[in-house]
């Protein structure tokens, strides 16, 4: 079996996507899922995009083991010393460096002639190897670039001492028959190539980016580069459980197998879900919540009969449980406990009295608790620590867009209450909390939406609020009322903020100005 591997940049290329930055507390908890997943490589960020960056990539180049650790940065010396220095306590890292190839850029971005690029990429390897033996350059929209000039610059880095070469379509423009030309003329074309790793990274612009990747995999590349869930750039990156299970169900036809625990893949995807504020839809492959559903009458009796008459994935396989047990109010412990470990919650025993109360309440509300209220659940129950708690909320309207909320809020162990109209009730409600809390924030996004099934179906409220320095930051809320749900994201948002005033939990770095994105667009 030849051994393909998977490189991670959920971190970096997923976040800079966003409009929001994580903090290293939430870097850490994702870093360390995927460490649990088994992916090979995680690219940690761009340290020289800022000083908080920089600590951030530290962090996790310092705590993470038994995988490698990336940093980007342009063919810049500036760029990778900043990366050097992140890198020095990682147990493997690693540099990914480069420059852009395309004639586009090239001539209206860089300003470059051709050998100026091939002179800067070279430069850019040799001043990294002087750090690191674990060099990947990348040669940015190399899917338009002119092939003979791609196998120039690639045979030219090899030599310089590139380990890894990265052929990405920067800009999801390729199909698959196209893509998997281009790496078999790398493979055919560079006379050193047997010296380095061919890496595909594609974007999803015209919604092929795992096609494309299978494609070039299938053409001889031996890294695929990608997020989970496929956040990224525009459309996105390519999706790594996506092209993980495409060669996962063929593995013994393609000959191909990779380092992945793919029962990790949905607890995986749900915890970048929640942390990033990007929820999964529900026709995604491999870890949307339509997966593994079978709504027609003849798939149903079909599955029934043999399960693989419909299903291609056994769900286990990912980390979805294939029998459900019914929960309610008069479940005990050991049901809700043995549940939760199905999902792939493992909470210590002197935390799950607390979440077992927190479950009693819900099913009183609800009388049957599905899954979608347990990772809702297990969700909220791990978030940041508040010392602000919602103690009433009393909303009255006045016709159809007018509301008035009265709002009572425990600040630091104090009651307080406050007053303030809106338009519409979830506007009153965070005008008066507004009042109450006096956080200078400005609310940019808010959506809500149902995670669970039944009448008394749980609302998840998600908003993003621009703090006075302009970072954006996530609030998560989660109630069988939706305005008490949207009041507990806003606060959610306001103690992130207020933690980050008092220095714990800071962002890695704020919005990249736009001329580093452009150079960090792989």
């Amino acid at each position: 079996m030849r051994r393909l591997y998977v490189f991670d940049t959920t971190l970096r290329d997923g976040e800079q996507s966003l409009g929001i930055t994580l903090n290293v507390h939430e870097k850490i908890e994702i870093a360390n899922q995927l460490v649990k997943l088994g992916v090979d490589v995680i690219e940690a960020g761009f340290p020289a995009s800022s000083p908080g960056d920089l600590e951030s990539v530290r962090t996790l180049a310092r705590e993470l083991k038994g995988v490698i650790v990336c940093g980007l940065s342009r063919a810049v010396e500036y760029d990778i010393d900043c990366c050097a220095e992140s890198l020095r306590e990682a147990e493997y890292p690693r540099i990914h460096t480069g420059i852009a190839v395309s004639p586009v850029h090239m001539e209206q971005k860089l300003k470059l002639s051709p050998d100026q690029v091939v002179e800067a990429a070279v430069a850019a390897v040799k001043h990294a190897k002087k750090y690191v033996s674990d060099v990947e350059f990348y040669a940015e929209d190399a899917f338009r670039s002119e092939l003979p000039f791609l196998a120039r610059v690639l045979e030219q880095v090899i030599a310089a001492g590139a380990t890894v070469v990265n052929i990405p379509d920067t800009v999801g423009y390729a199909t698959p028959w196209e893509y998997a030309e281009m790496v078999k003329y790398v493979k055919n074309h560079v006379s050193n190539i047997d010296k380095a790793v061919v890496s595909i990274h594609c974007h999803n612009d015209l919604g092929m980016a795992t096609a494309n990747s299978v494609a070039g995999i299938m053409a001889g590349a031996g890294q695929v580069e990608g997020t989970i869930n496929g956040i990224g750039e525009r459309a996105g990156n390519t999706s790594l459980e996506e092209v993980v299970m495409a060669i996962y169900t063929q593995r013994s036809r393609y000959g191909i197998e990779t380092g992945v625990n793919t029962r990790e893949i949905s607890a995986t995807s749900r915890l970048v879900s929640r942390i990033t504020g990007v929820p999964v839809p529900a026709h995604k492959a491999i870890v949307g919540g339509n997966a593994f559903m079978h709504a027609s009458g003849i798939h149903q009796d079909g599955v029934l009969k043999e399960r693989t008459t419909y299903e291609i994935i056994n769900p286990e396989v990912v980390g979805v449980p294939k029998n459900r047990i019914v929960l309610s109010a008069r479940s005990g412990r050991h049901a809700f406990r043995h549940r939760l470990e199905e999902l792939g919650y493992y909470p210590e025993q002197e935390n799950l009295e607390t979440l077992y109360q927190s479950f009693l309440q819900l099913a009183d509300q609800k009388g049957e608790v599905f899954d979608q209220d347990l990772h809702a659940l297990m969700g909220d129950s791990v978030s940041e620590g508040s010392n602000i708690n919602i103690n009433n909320i009393s909303v009255t309207t006045a016709g159809a867009s007018r509301a008035t909320a009265t709002v009572t809020l425990e600040l630091d162990g104090n009651m307080t209450t406050d007053a303030a109209c809106g338009n519409g009730p979830v506007d009153a409600v965070i005008r008066a909390i507004d009042r109450l809390v006096g956080e200078p924030v400005t609310l940019e996004d808010y959506t809500l939406q149902s995670v669970s099934r039944g009448k008394e179906a749980l609302g998840e409220a998600t908003v993003k609020v621009r703090c006075a320095d302009g970072v954006l930051v996530v609030g998560r809320g989660i109630s069988t009322d939706v305005i008490e749900a949207s009041a507990r994201a806003y606060i959610n948002a306001l103690v992130k903020v207020k933690r980050m005033a008092e220095g714990i939990n800071r962002p890695a770095y704020a919005a990249i100005a736009d001329e580093v994105s452009v150079f960090t667009n792989l």
